[in-house]
This record gives C-alpha cells, structure tokens and sequence, in this order.
C-alpha cells in the first residue's frame, strides 16, 4: 500500500511503499526524500520544540553537565570527586567524564568504523535485520517496526558483547577490520564501566570496606560486584541522516535507559537533549569525553536516591551524525532490587523486584514511551 500525505501548501503525495519504510531512514534519504513520510511524523505534542527558522541548529537552551575526573577518582581527590559524582546522580542523571584513560585513536577508530558500516550497500546491511530483540547482532530502524506507531528517524547497529568470544563471531565481518576496533572498544569501556559502577556504589555509602560495614551489607556489595563482572554489555551504533523536515520527528524518542549505566560518545554534531528541570536542554559535544547517564536498574538499586532521566536525539536538515553508546548492567538472569542499606522504616522499598526478563515481557505487549516501564516497577 503506498501511503500518502497532505503537505501544509495542500498537494498530495506518495512517500513509499510501507515495506521500505522498514529498510530504514538511510535508505530513504539517499531516495532524495525532500518531505518526512507519514509514518515519521510525531504528534504535534511531542514534537521537539526547533527553531524552524533555522533547521541546521537544534537549540540554544544549552546545559552545561557536571565533569567527573576519572583520574582524579583514582587518586588522592578521591573523597571530593565521590562528592561530586553523588550530586551528579541525584540532581541531572547525567555527568561528562573526563581524562578516562580509552585512548583518542580508539574512540576514534570506533566511530570511524560504524561509519563506514552505515556506508555499505543496504542488502549487505539488511543481512542483520531481526525482530528478535535478543539477537546478538541486530540492525534495524524503530524497535519494532510492526508495531511502533511512529518510527524513529535513526538506524542502529546492536551488539551483544559480553562474554566477548560468545558474540564476537556473529558480528559484522565487513568492513573488514569492525570486528577488531569494536572489539578494542567493548574491552576499554567494559573496564571504565566496572572502575566506574563500583565509584558510584561507593557514593551512596556501599563501598565494599569501612569500620561500620556489617556483614550481611559487605555481601551484599561484593555480590553486585560479582555480578558485574558477568555482568551484560551491549553496544548500540546510532545513524541519524539529515532530515527534510526535523521539526516534525525525532531520532529516539523521550526514554530512559534500560540498566544501570550507559557510556555516549556523540561526535561532533548537536542532537542530545535531556530532560532536566522540566525542560529540554541540548548537551553540547564535548571532545574526548563521554556522556554518562543513570539507567533504571540503578534508581531500582539506589531506591530512587539516584534517578534515571529521560533524554531523546534530535535530528537536522543539513549534517548526518553518529552516536555510540555502551550499555551495562547485571546479568539478564539477575534479579535487581533495592539495596537493603537504602531501605528503611523512614525510607520504605519503592520499587519491585525486577529482571531483564520482565523488561522483555512489557515490550511484548506495549510500544515503551518515556519510562513507563520503570513507573511499573514502582510499589506506590
């Protein structure tokens, strides 16, 4: 069935047949689209607020994220910088991570090759299409292309990554060196990830030594930590083409992210906005840093001390961009609760039992907006 739309001068006219929709938005931009086809198109409330004056700048509400040292975090300021990064989680959700020690050349050479997978002919991209969510490559455009009422103006490439030898041979084997540099990029941010988890535990009074630790608490943060280390990581490449009409989608909608800390490296290119204060404020790209943001698992944890925030990517009509994110959490068998230090007769447990098997129950049957999925973890 073509589908088709009424333009705001009054002409009608086709965008694609629906089965090309689901080939993705690169395909369609390189077809020469001079409008969004129907099924990209946001209802006006949820449209991003853009200056349609001018659609090659996303915003100028920009926000200045807190900066982490990591070096500092592994020195003497330690005490201060876990002071810091505890104001970070509770008040943004977000933070920049500074001197992380991923050399420039291998953040580099990560973006560089997920460019050039997005630049491949499409039937050799298409080879990793799936609707099946825990495949461990998949590539596609919305979550669920057969039911999501609108689709998202983005493409993606998913890896499973750890245990790193279990997936690392289904992964794309053209262009010829991805395996190798996404491979590189999996092992330094799964390090980062474990350096950094285990500061933010620290920060909210868990850390796995102190005179006042009983012992039922120091098992419990040792066991986490085991947990970690077996824990789940999935990297996500993400292709926003320019867009004719940005004004009227978005790449990713307004979510939170399922787990407990994400890894962002943006490029150069404007596109991240997060919710803070209740307004949308644009994060600026900063050089050799990554954007680090709370995921649902560690407000489960923190028992809602530490809030995931919800954040979405803008697009625009001039310049494609790229992001990279790496996801981390506990194993998807593993049951997260609130930590049992954080809970309470003043600070009662908020949150169920959760797992990664409940998240994949709710996709199942609902299209996930904003962070409903977490609402229906809440006891209250």
């Amino acid at each position: 069935m073509v589908i088709t739309r009424e333009s705001s001068d009054g002409d009608i006219y086709d965008t694609s047949e629906s089965e090309d929709l689901c080939k993705g938005v690169k395909q369609l931009s390189e077809n020469g689209l001079h409008r969004v086809p129907s099924k990209f198109i946001l209802p006006v409330s949820d449209r991003p607020d853009t200056n349609v004056e001018d659609q090659n700048v996303v915003t100028s509400n920009l926000i200045q994220l807190p900066i982490i040292d990591f070096a500092e975090l592994l020195g003497p300021n330690r005490p201060q910088v876990l002071h810091s990064l505890s104001h970070a989680c509770e008040q943004y959700g977000f933070f920049q991570l500074v001197n992380h020690g991923i050399p420039d050349d291998v953040v580099r050479r990560m973006m560089d090759v997920c460019r050039r997978f997005f630049d491949l002919p499409y039937e050799e991209r298409a080879r990793y299409m799936t609707t099946d969510v825990e495949a461990p490559v998949r590539y596609g455009t919305s979550y669920s292309p057969t039911r999501d009422t609108v689709f998202c103006w983005r493409d993606f490439l998913k890896l499973l990554c750890h245990p790193l030898p279990d997936f690392l041979p289904h992964w794309p084997s053209s262009p010829l060196d991805f395996q190798k540099e996404a491979a590189t990029y999996a092992e330094r941010t799964r390090y980062l990830f474990l350096t950094l988890v285990g500061a933010i535990l620290e920060s909210l009074g868990l850390g796995i030594e102190g005179p006042n630790k009983d012992e039922r608490e120091q098992e419990e943060v040792e066991d986490i930590l085991k947990g970690f280390q077996d824990g789940s990581q999935m990297i996500v490449a993400n292709y926003y083409p320019p867009c004719p009409e940005p004004e009227l989608t978005l790449g990713i909608p307004p979510h939170s992210d399922y787990g407990f800390l994400s890894l962002l490296i943006q490029g150069e290119v404007e596109g991240l906005q997060i919710q803070h204060q209740a307004q949308w404020v644009t994060v600026r790209p900063v050089p050799n840093t990554f954007v680090v943001n709370l995921g649902d698992h560690l407000e489960i944890f923190s028992n809602g001390k530490y809030k995931s925030v919800l954040h979405r990517a803008l697009v625009n009509a001039a310049n494609s961009r790229i992001s990279v994110v790496s996801l981390h959490s506990l194993p998807f068998t593993h049951t997260v609760r609130p930590s049992s230090k954080l809970v309470s007769e003043k600070n009662p447990k908020l949150y169920k039992d959760t797992s990664f098997g409940d998240f994949i129950e709710y996709l199942s049957t609902k299209e996930p907006k904003g962070k409903e999925f977490l609402d229906s973890r809440k006891l209250s």
